[in-house]
């Protein structure tokens, strides 16, 4: 589903208020469940969720604090539930074998820097992780599952849209009250600027938490005045349209869809000769591509992007002392 406007259009908004007995409810069962107690792994696990449904860069932070584990000497494995895909696991992501129709987009991504193991049961997949040989698991998501205890925990906000409206779902974008998601929290990474992420950063520090920036930096492709049409299915395809058009490409039509969408042969076939009707280039991301069947992918350009903390000292002295 694509994330109602109303969810960012204020808490006063009628169609939030109607449905905010409904948050109420679910936001309640959703605090009530992350307080129960988890499995310990047997080996640090440190998470990286967000308050809220939907993208806020949790993939490319999880990457980039891998990243910092292995600078570190350690061997991370990435677990992840596998959102989209139809296997339970637990299971090793192998990209030779497994397509995101099985175990997700995400693993696909996650599993070209560290072994990835995707599992729904997660304490089943941590003991996958370390029999895998990883002596450190790095979770993409799961900050609401209580199943596993978590020696680090980070929210992951996306700069330009903070937490929405502020009410749990249905009623906006919160996975739970935020009052009772802080506790569950070590600090916030805050990917990109805009004034949401900044009030969320405020509310962070007043608390005490630690809030590390970051920037979501393109790799250069080549695309400087090149006619693009752009098309994208994450959590904020918007976000991807600024950052391609931030590398001097020329956005002919940007065509958005919903989060983890499974594209079909028909809107391939549309954006094709869409494209060619323009004269440009079909781009889109890296979690998008690796849903393209291979004879469409072979004409897509790939923008990757990653994550840059502005002090990765910083995040790398919160790692050592979880560690």
């Amino acid at each position: 589903m694509r994330p109602p406007r109303f969810w960012t259009a204020g808490g006063d908004h009628p169609a939030a208020r109607a449905l905010a007995p409904l948050g109420a409810a679910y936001g309640a069962l959703s605090a009530r469940r992350m307080n129960r107690p988890g499995i310990r792994a047997g080996c640090p696990v440190l998470c990286l969720g967000n308050f809220t449904l939907g993208g806020a860069g949790k993939t490319p932070a999880a990457i980039a604090v891998a990243a910092l584990l292995v600078e570190l000497g350690r061997r991370p494995a990435f677990l992840s539930r596998g959102y989209g895909g139809r296997m339970a696991g637990p299971i090793r992501v192998d990209s030779t074998r497994h397509g995101a129709a099985d175990v997700g987009d995400e693993p696909l991504l996650l599993t070209r820097h560290a072994p990835t193991i995707v599992s729904r049961d997660r304490p089943a997949g941590a003991s996958l992780c370390r029999s895998s040989g990883s002596d450190v698991i790095v979770m993409d998501d799961g900050l609401q599952n209580p199943t596993l205890t978590k020696d680090l925990a980070w929210a992951v906000i996306d700069g330009g849209a903070g937490i929405g409206n502020g009410r749990p779902f249905p009623a906006g974008p919160l996975r739970a009250p935020l009052e009772g998601q802080w506790p569950h929290v070590a600090g916030v990474i805050l990917v990109g600027d805009g004034a949401p992420g900044a009030a969320m950063a405020q509310a962070a520090e007043r608390r005490g938490l630690p809030v590390h920036r970051a920037q979501l930096v393109p790799d250069p492709i080549g695309l400087i005045g090149r006619r693009c049409l752009a098309f994208a299915g994450i959590g904020r395809p918007e976000k991807f349209f600024a950052t391609l058009r931030g590398t001097g490409a020329i956005i002919a039509a940007a065509r958005p869809f919903p989060d983890h969408h499974p594209y079909r042969q028909a809107e391939l076939a549309a954006l094709a000769a869409e494209a060619d009707r323009l004269g440009a280039e079909l781009v889109t991301t890296e979690k998008d591509a690796v849903r393209l069947p291979g004879p469409f992918a072979a004409r897509v350009r790939v923008l990757p992007v990653r994550l840059v903390p502005d002090d990765p000292e910083a995040l790398r002295a919160q790692i050592r002392k979880a560690l």
